[in-house]
């Protein structure tokens, strides 16, 4: 659909003020920080055929961030975000970085809350002795979020290769028994709706002898699809009253991410955990920097957050 953006013709998503038909852009004012991702590198062991950040073996479009570079945005933090309660790490598989547990440990010793999202299939293997060690020490502060897309292996293989599914339930059992808070991640796909994907996983998770609540959305994470040749709607400034959602309640508002790109000296700031790779979203290389406004001129930002309602953390 093309329209008048910006006083020109152009398609959808181009111009960051204006929608294609003319109307002012929805924007996002900055929050209160009160969660700070680390993408940890896109390399990955698998190369998930959905994986909106296109990771795999062989990406590192965005290299691995090191401890010391964690630790000195969590310095920053300490006088720019007051507020900071949680970390994230994502990726990639996070667990591929072998700075992972020295970044956890530097981050629940601040007292902070921290969340990796993972695969939970090979690499976490060798990082059990330190993760081990960290849930004995911080308990369910320390979280983990294991992807498993489908509560049937055959569609979960489908996306992530032949037996990922059982690599994936023995870490997820492992995890379930350091003492650490586990919770699941899958899809709002597969012509399903959530009330018959979450009976699915209930009956799975009970075969499986694991102690989590299907019917609880902190425990299963039920994300909207991330199609990008799907067409969504943009978002314009009138469309909050319109729908009844606040622009706070947006991952833009309190969240931001952190990543190092290949060649580049140094880490920067992006306004979302889903958006690596658009210009119109990064955010400097500080945090004082990243505190700016957001338009939500990509299709993430209609598909994921205002019309999904997901978030990452």
């Amino acid at each position: 659909m093309d329209g008048i953006v910006g006083g020109a013709i152009g398609p959808r998503f181009r111009d960051p003020l204006w929608t294609a038909d003319g109307r002012p852009r929805a924007s996002v004012a900055p929050d209160a920080l009160t969660t700070l991702w680390f993408n940890t590198g896109t390399l990955c062991n698998l190369a998930c055929g959905h994986c909106y950040i296109e990771s795999s073996p062989r990406n590192d479009a965005l290299v691995h961030l090191t401890a010391e570079e964690v630790g000195r945005f969590l310095d920053e933090a300490v006088h720019e975000a007051p507020d900071l309660r949680e970390v994230g790490f994502t990726g990639g598989e996070p667990f591929v970085n072998r700075d992972l547990t020295a970044m956890l440990a530097d981050a629940l010793g601040r007292g902070l809350d921290a969340l990796v999202l993972t695969n939970a299939t090979r690499p976490l293997t060798v990082h059990r002795a330190a993760i081990t060690e960290l849930a004995a020490r911080f308990g369910a502060r320390l979280g983990f979020r294991v992807s498993l897309d489908h509560f049937n292996s055959a569609r979960h293989e489908a996306e992530r290769g032949p037996g990922t599914f059982a690599w994936a339930l023995e870490g997820l059992r492992w995890l379930s028994g350091t003492g650490a808070r586990v919770a699941v991640a899958g899809r709002l796909a597969f012509g399903q709706n959530e009330e018959e994907l979450r009976r699915g996983y209930a009956a799975m998770f009970a075969e499986q002898c694991l102690s989590l609540d299907a019917d609880d959305p902190r425990q299963l994470v039920l994300f909207p699809e991330m199609d990008g040749s799907a067409a969504v709607p943009e978002i314009a400034e009138s469309c909050w009253d319109l729908l009844g959602v606040r622009p706070q309640a947006m991952m833009c508002a309190s969240s931001r991410m952190v990543v190092r790109r290949r060649g580049a000296d140094r880490a920067e700031v992006m306004a979302c955990t889903l958006i690596a790779d658009d210009e119109r979203f990064r955010c400097g290389t500080s945090l004082a920097e990243a505190r700016r406004r957001v338009w939500l001129s990509h299709p993430h930002c209609s598909r994921f957050c205002v019309l999904g309602n997901a978030k990452c953390g």
